[in-house]
């Protein structure tokens, strides 16, 4: 079996679109922990829109906001129609709706309990061949992506820009991982560079420094296949949040509900109920319950309980143990919140290279 996972830079036009909605995000909730925010971005040539709801307290100077991100990201060159001191923001954004505003506050099968932020289905999974508990060619490609961002911010390459995208195709024998098959990178460089530089600079450094004894001789590589990758990001393709959902959990090796995750407040379940499944799939993999599992939640507005929990074990334990031991969780928004303190500006720390696997993020305990 082989299975392939991919990963963006935090260049990419999608993830810059997603940075900068978590950085509006993290404003917020540092001035008024209990901020309702449901930010989505659209950037292309020299605008970013904010557009969606927030509720808040917090006296937020958006357009700066804005410009820190992109600045971080390293979109700084004023001659690119993309560029942090020359951008516009344009800015669409309401107040939450009085009926959703009030189902969240108080939900309706518990009074004493705040109420999910929107119907949904989210998932967690967890499993036993990375030390991450993540699928291995999701892991690899992170890190190639992440080396990719490292060598550029570091100034080891010189040559390097924002954007890219990377690819890792893993085999599976009885299903486990044996051996990295191939692995593609596109990575946009300066318009002075060849693309044989490209290729021999992910072929002897990038990919050794980073896939270490995965990297075989037979691993296949694709470098820049398209051939010359000068003109990237948002100044040559459009960027929205929420377009890089199977980045941002599981490769596509497990499901997903369907919601984002940028953006948006923990009241929001598509993402804080997501983060506490993986916290739920990473306890029974450690508790050795099951190899591999998935977890499968389901949300009702304004309604604090799940209207259903399920598991998939793939074979690898007992599905009725390991559902038991998963329903001794407190699924309700609510609780989540509470454990795992989801009201802190944490978000930006979330936005690349996957929201799971990350030491120090309270759902990766």
């Amino acid at each position: 079996m082989l299975r392939t996972c991919e990963s963006v830079t935090e260049g990419h036009p999608d993830k810059v679109a997603d940075l900068v909605a978590d950085s509006i995000l993290d404003a917020h909730l540092e001035q008024d922990p209990m901020a309702r925010v449901a930010c989505e971005v659209v950037c292309k040539n020299n605008k970013v829109l904010l557009a969606g709801e927030i509720s808040s307290n917090g006296e937020v100077d958006q357009e700066a906001v804005v410009r820190d991100a992109v600045r971080g990201i390293g979109y700084i060159d004023a001659t690119e129609p993309f560029a942090a001191e020359t951008l516009q923001v344009v800015s669409w954004l309401s107040r939450q709706a009085g009926e959703i505003a009030a189902a969240v506050t108080q939900a309706t099968d518990d009074p004493t309990q705040v109420g999910a932020g929107d119907q949904g289905m989210t998932y967690g999974y967890a499993c036993d061949e990375t030390p991450e508990l993540l699928p291995l060619p999701l892991v690899l490609a992170h890190r190639l992506a992440k080396g990719l961002a490292e060598n550029r911010h570091s100034g080891v390459v010189p040559w390097l820009r924002p954007d890219g995208k990377t690819q890792v195709t893993v085999r599976y024998d009885e299903g486990k991982p044996s051996r990295v098959t191939r692995v593609v990178v596109s990575a946009q460089h300066a318009m002075s560079l060849a693309v044989g530089d490209v290729d021999a600079f992910v072929r002897e450094s990038l990919a050794p420094r980073v896939l270490g004894d995965w990297l075989g001789k037979r691993t296949e590589f694709s470098v820049n296949p398209s051939g010359s990758f000068v003109h990237g990001g948002p100044s040559a393709d459009s960027g929205l949040t929420g377009r890089k959902i199977m980045v941002d959990t599981y490769g596509g090796i497990a499901r997903h509900g369907g919601g984002s995750f940028s953006g948006k407040d923990p009241s929001k379940v598509d993402r804080s109920a997501a983060y506490f499944c993986r916290y739920v799939a990473r306890q029974v993999v450690k508790e050795g319950l099951a190899r591999r599992v998935e977890i499968h939640v389901a949300y009702a507005i304004g309604h604090a309980r799940p209207i259903g929990i399920a598991v998939e074990t793939f074979g690898t334990g007992d599905s009725r143990m390991v559902e038991q031991f998963v329903r001794g969780f407190d699924f309700r928004p609510g609780a989540v919140i509470e454990q795992l303190d989801l009201r802190r500006p944490i978000y930006t720390q979330t936005t690349n290279y996957g929201h799971f696997g990350k030491r120090g993020l309270p759902w990766e305990r």
